[in-house]
Protein backbone atom coordinates (compact mmCIF):
# COMPACT_ATOMS: atom_id res chain seq x y z
CA UNK A 1 0.00 0.00 0.00
CA UNK A 2 2.89 2.57 0.70
CA UNK A 3 4.59 1.35 -2.39
CA UNK A 4 1.03 2.48 -4.54
CA UNK A 5 0.86 5.65 -2.46
CA UNK A 6 4.87 6.87 -3.40
CA UNK A 7 4.39 5.33 -6.97
CA UNK A 8 0.94 7.56 -7.57
CA UNK A 9 3.12 10.42 -5.88
CA UNK A 10 5.69 10.05 -8.39
CA UNK A 11 3.20 10.16 -11.78
CA UNK A 12 1.51 12.81 -10.26
CA UNK A 13 4.60 14.89 -10.17
CA UNK A 14 5.86 14.00 -13.38
CA UNK A 15 2.29 14.35 -14.83
CA UNK A 16 2.38 17.87 -13.27
CA UNK A 17 5.74 18.64 -14.45
CA UNK A 18 4.27 17.66 -17.63
CA UNK A 19 1.47 20.14 -18.05
CA UNK A 20 3.72 23.12 -16.59
CA UNK A 21 5.88 22.55 -19.60
CA UNK A 22 2.83 22.10 -21.68
CA UNK A 23 1.55 25.52 -20.87
CA UNK A 24 5.07 27.23 -21.48
CA UNK A 25 4.80 26.07 -24.80
CA UNK A 26 1.12 27.29 -25.63
CA UNK A 27 1.66 30.51 -23.67
CA UNK A 28 4.84 30.99 -26.83
CA UNK A 29 3.20 29.86 -29.75
CA UNK A 30 0.08 31.85 -28.87
CA UNK A 31 2.77 34.76 -28.02
CA UNK A 32 1.48 35.97 -32.05
CA UNK A 33 -2.53 35.74 -31.16
CA UNK A 34 -1.89 37.92 -28.18
CA UNK A 35 0.20 40.52 -29.81
CA UNK A 36 -2.45 40.54 -32.90
CA UNK A 37 -5.10 40.79 -30.39
CA UNK A 38 -3.39 43.57 -28.50
CA UNK A 39 -3.36 45.54 -31.78
CA UNK A 40 -6.98 45.19 -32.22
CA UNK A 41 -8.32 45.83 -28.59
CA UNK A 42 -6.10 49.28 -29.13
CA UNK A 43 -8.11 49.98 -32.56
CA UNK A 44 -11.16 48.96 -31.34
CA UNK A 45 -10.08 51.62 -28.23
CA UNK A 46 -9.04 54.07 -30.71
CA UNK A 47 -12.34 54.18 -33.15
CA UNK A 48 -14.40 54.41 -29.84
CA UNK A 49 -12.40 57.59 -28.67
CA UNK A 50 -13.17 59.02 -32.19
CA UNK A 51 -16.81 58.36 -31.98
CA UNK A 52 -16.96 59.85 -28.66
CA UNK A 53 -14.87 62.87 -29.85
CA UNK A 54 -17.07 62.97 -33.27
CA UNK A 55 -20.08 63.08 -30.77
CA UNK A 56 -19.15 65.28 -28.41
CA UNK A 57 -18.07 67.69 -31.55
CA UNK A 58 -20.39 67.73 -34.24
CA UNK A 59 -18.51 70.87 -35.57
CA UNK A 60 -15.81 69.04 -36.73
CA UNK A 61 -17.84 66.48 -38.91
CA UNK A 62 -19.74 69.31 -40.03
CA UNK A 63 -16.30 71.16 -41.48
CA UNK A 64 -15.25 67.82 -42.89
CA UNK A 65 -18.33 67.11 -44.99
CA UNK A 66 -18.14 70.73 -46.32
CA UNK A 67 -14.79 70.10 -47.29
CA UNK A 68 -15.88 66.87 -49.13
CA UNK A 69 -18.51 69.11 -51.08
CA UNK A 70 -16.55 72.62 -51.55
CA UNK A 71 -13.21 70.62 -52.81
CA UNK A 72 -14.88 67.57 -54.91
CA UNK A 73 -14.34 63.79 -52.95
CA UNK A 74 -11.93 62.96 -56.23
CA UNK A 75 -9.38 65.87 -55.05
CA UNK A 76 -9.82 65.00 -51.70
CA UNK A 77 -8.72 61.19 -52.33
CA UNK A 78 -6.15 62.16 -54.76
CA UNK A 79 -4.16 65.23 -51.62
CA UNK A 80 -5.27 62.49 -48.85
CA UNK A 81 -3.37 59.77 -50.89
CA UNK A 82 -0.19 62.30 -51.14
CA UNK A 83 -0.70 63.11 -47.36
CA UNK A 84 -0.19 59.12 -46.97
CA UNK A 85 2.57 58.98 -49.20
CA UNK A 86 4.68 61.85 -47.22
CA UNK A 87 3.65 60.45 -43.27
CA UNK A 88 4.88 57.25 -44.40
CA UNK A 89 7.85 58.07 -46.37
CA UNK A 90 8.71 60.60 -43.11
CA UNK A 91 8.25 57.65 -40.81
CA UNK A 92 10.56 55.68 -42.73
CA UNK A 93 13.20 57.78 -42.90
CA UNK A 94 13.10 58.87 -39.05
CA UNK A 95 13.08 54.93 -38.51
CA UNK A 96 16.48 55.11 -40.95
CA UNK A 97 18.15 57.74 -39.08
CA UNK A 98 17.39 56.31 -35.88
CA UNK A 99 19.07 53.19 -36.91
CA UNK A 100 21.81 54.77 -38.36
CA UNK A 101 22.19 57.06 -35.23
CA UNK A 102 21.58 60.22 -36.79
CA UNK A 103 18.89 61.03 -34.64
CA UNK A 104 17.96 60.17 -31.28
CA UNK A 105 15.55 56.99 -31.09
CA UNK A 106 12.23 58.60 -29.95
CA UNK A 107 11.18 56.99 -26.68
CA UNK A 108 7.68 55.65 -25.09
CA UNK A 109 6.21 57.02 -22.15
CA UNK A 110 8.16 54.03 -20.38
CA UNK A 111 11.45 55.30 -21.33
CA UNK A 112 12.51 52.89 -23.70
CA UNK A 113 12.65 53.01 -27.53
Amino acid sequence: MNQDLISLAIERGRLLERISNQRQLLGQQLQPVGDALETADRAVATVRKAGTYLGQHPEVVAAGVAVLVVLQPGRVWRWSKRGYFVWRTWRLLRRNMSELSLTPARRDATGQA
